[in-house]
């Protein structure tokens, strides 16, 4: 899942235009890395412990996902 969110107008340069649209390619590589870091540690949990965090193991991906791109 990419993203790219680049506001242009008539105002800003070509470098502004490139600099946004590398620094969010680069926000979605840094989420993505949170988003599989997090699903890969979820999956190392044993069942008892995500009882004693409160997750279920179907909500894994969900949990996963909030956490690196929000609600």
């Amino acid at each position: 899942m990419t993203q790219v969110n680049a506001t242009l107008s008539g105002t800003q340069s070509l470098s502004d235009r490139v600099q946004a649209i590398v620094a969010n390619l680069k926000d979605g590589q840094r989420r993505r890395a949170i988003y599989r870091r997090t699903l890969r540690e979820l999956n190392s949990l044993t069942e008892r412990e995500m009882a004693d965090l409160g997750i279920h193991p179907a909500m894994i991906v969900q949990v996963a996902r909030e956490a690196a791109y929000g609600k």
